[in-house]
């Protein structure tokens, strides 16, 4: 170990020999270790504070000051005693300084040992000036994410209703198994149930729960090339896989049925594995072969640059705002859904007053492009016409406490204020006609204008966040607004006349923190505007308003971003989103136990009453929608540093959750609309649902 130490002291030896060189002559008692301890250089500054990558973790390049590599030295040796011309200082003996023989010693010496200086280096990254960095380190390469599995039990999620299918108003579908006859009198029955042996003939399904599992596994890999400059990404393996759903028994061929196309072959595929019945093992998910997703989804990479105005990030990355109602990165655990952005993105501010500003450049939808199966090969596709992009700009400006600071602020009583506004313009000039390829037209009347249509579709979206924080009291809001029109759509073909869009969103949180934090007692309200033209709170077939609200009206139904999760059936499962309507959210959360290095077990509960907005949107013509009861525990196991904040999730985690939505008067039937079956009655009742979360954070 000394000949190594020794060995590295002297390959830096060349970086001291300048120092020695220009060394003014020193007091007499310099060289003397016993009178004078040794000289270290200045530590470097601290880069300025500001937007940008998170400080590195202790042990990364960067976070402490080269230590001095030359040690004080007693009379007689190479040290402090010489002068830079060679004379004899009154300290000591003459020495002879001779950095080119000394350099080409040094050179010889490390020809003993290749690659020794590299490894000394990447053993010791803090030995090193920021201003070398490029010549003796390598990036670091960090990995965060998650891996989940959750089951799930859904039962009666229909709530009763018996629409069919294509209905405007069938909120979920009924499960293949249930035989059921629907609201124009057409019977769906499924006769492959009970045992003939007994009953003598096979008799109706009736099975109004579905049960179901999936996993992922999401890696967040981060090079970091140096303090101010790095590159993110996320990745998604086997994301959202419904468990058991590639046996060896699957496949996806050519239909039988069909001259094209394909479609799911589970009979006589494999001959090992002939029917479900005989599966061995699952494989991995492969579009086009036995599934319509790959195991491996790449879904962000960017590149943020830290300069002196500001930070730079380029590249498809997530977009988050305020509470998440419109903007939301979906990057906790439990999430399904997410805001990601192709953005060029530039965010600067002042820190001394905790105000940032930024603007953005976003790629929302180019259009028709080049591309081809032949781009395996090389090549770059490219974008076909310029006025088929959706253009978008944001602006935001926002101030947010730092988070120690504001820590004290709080502990001292005082008031914290945060908040910010976030402003989207969007517009499209023309857009490829619903169905049709572009690239394939011909000169024929229906393939007028090169199968494109003008759109003249633009819009303003305000968001506005505000936050207040007083001792363990927090309240937050977000409200926003989309303003703007569509000149033509598929529903609307007069561009003289274009369609308003109007729509309105809030949402607010407020929450109480009490015994030590482990208390917490929240109350949460939100409200997106309806539409009093549309008899649907589902989007239509083709995403539009049945004939865009008839020219009655503007575009009204305002619907939050599907991250944004109140409860766990009728706004997150039935619905997928809180749309068209308004609720009341009351919970309590309490931590049974919690220990300081991020263990803990709790449970809560939550009431959610939902109304809407417009009651000529619900089946039933009323405002009342519903009333759901949510009741979960939860467990986090200890795990070092990730758990050292107990509002963190880190580790294993577990939780079990149950939910029971009421339906009210706004999804009940009209009067003439219940009919009289022999399969089952035509009142709603209530659903139910189960589930379970297993996984582990890092």
């Amino acid at each position: 170990m000394a000949y190594r130490s020794l060995q590295f002291l002297c390959a830096l030896a060349p970086l001291l020999i300048a120092e020695v060189a220009s060394a003014q002559p020193a007091d007499p008692n310099a060289g003397d270790p016993r009178t004078q301890p040794a000289s270290a250089p200045a530590a470097a500054p601290a880069p300025a504070p500001g937007p940008g990558p998170a400080p590195r973790a202790s042990g990364q390049p960067g976070d402490a000051p080269r230590p001095s590599l030359m040690p004080a030295a007693p009379n007689g040796s190479n040290g402090a005693g010489a002068s830079a011309s060679g004379t004899t200082d009154p300290a000591g003996p003459a020495i002879k300084v001779d950095p080119q023989g000394d350099k080409k010693k040094l050179e010889s010496q490390g020809t003993d040992r290749p690659g020794l200086i590299e490894t000394e280096m990447a053993m010791s990254p803090r030995a090193v000036y920021s201003e070398d960095w490029w010549a003796h380190t390598r990036p670091v390469f960090e990995i965060h994410g998650y891996f989940r599995t959750r089951a799930e039990l859904f039962h009666n999620f229909t709530l009763g209703r018996h629409n069919a299918p294509g209905d405007s108003q069938n909120l979920w579908p009924q499960p293949l198994d249930q035989s059921y006859g629907d609201s124009s009198g057409k019977p769906h029955d499924v006769v492959l149930c009970g045992d003939p042996s007994v009953t003598g003939a096979l008799q109706r399904c009736i099975d109004k729960t579905q049960a179901t599992a999936n996993l992922r596994l999401r890696l967040n890999p981060e090079i970091h090339i140096s303090d101010n400059l790095r590159i993110m990404s996320q990745v998604d393996m086997l994301d959202n896989l419904v468990l058991g759903s590639t046996p060896d028994a699957y496949a996806i061929q050519p239909s039988a049925k069909t001259t094209s196309g394909y479609g799911p072959a589970g009979n006589g595929y494999n001959g090992y594995a002939p029917l479900g019945a005989f599966s061995t093992t699952q494989g991995p998910p492969t579009a086009g072969v036995n599934g319509y997703k790959n195991s491996i989804d790449v879904k962000r990479a960017w590149a943020e640059y830290l300069s002196p105005i500001g930070q730079f990030r380029f590249g498809r990355m997530p977009s988050h705002w305020g509470l998440g109602m419109v903007a939301n990165s979906g990057d906790y655990l439990d999430a399904n859904y997410q805001t990601t952005t192709d953005r060029i993105m530039f965010v600067s501010g002042l820190k001394s007053l905790d105000l940032y500003f930024g603007g953005a450049w976003d790629f929302v939808s180019t259009g028709q492009t080049t591309a081809s199966p032949y781009d395996v090969y090389g090549g770059q596709p490219y974008n076909t016409g310029n006025l088929t992009n959706v253009d978008q700009w944001t602006a935001f400006i926002a101030r947010r406490t730092n988070p120690e600071l504001q820590r004290g602020q709080l502990a001292r009583g005082e008031i914290v204020i945060n908040g910010g506004l976030y402003t989207v313009y969007r517009q499209q000039y023309m857009d490829v006609k619903a169905g049709e390829n572009p690239l394939t037209f011909d000169s024929s009347a229906d393939n007028a204008n090169r199968n494109l249509e003008r759109r003249g579709a633009q819009a303003l979206i305000p968001d506005l966040w505000v936050q207040a924080m007083w001792k363990k009291l927090r309240v937050e809001a977000e409200f926003a607004s989309i303003y703007g029109q569509v000149a033509q759509t598929p529903q609307n073909a007069n561009i003289s006349t274009p369609v308003k869009i109007r729509q309105y969103g809030l949402t607010t949180q407020t929450e109480y923190r009490a015994v030590e934090d482990k208390l917490k007692l929240q109350f949460g309200f939100g409200y997106a505007s309806g539409d009093p033209w549309v008899n649907s709170l589902n989007p239509g077939a083709t995403g539009l308003q049945p004939e865009l609200n008839g020219g009655r009206g503007p575009i009204s139904t305002f619907r939050f971003n599907p991250a944004y999760q109140v409860d766990l059936i009728f706004f997150r499962q039935i619905l997928s989103r809180v749309e068209g309507a308004y609720y009341f959210r009351p919970s309590v959360d309490y931590d049974f136990f919690r220990q300081p290095n991020g263990q803990k077990f709790g449970g809560g509960a939550a009431i959610i009453w939902s109304r809407a907005s417009e009651f000529v949107q619900t089946p039933g013509h009323r405002r009342d929608l519903g009333v759901e009861l949510d009741l979960n525990l939860y467990y986090q196991a200890k795990d070092g540093s990730l758990n050292d904040d107990p509002n963190k999730v880190g580790g294993f985690y577990a939780m079990l959750q149950y939910g029971v939505f009421f339906p009210l008067g706004g999804l009940n039937y009209l009067p003439g609309e219940q009919k009289s079956t022999l399969l089952d009655n035509w009142d709603t009742s209530s659903a139910q649902t189960v589930r379970l979360f297993l996984g582990v954070a890092f």
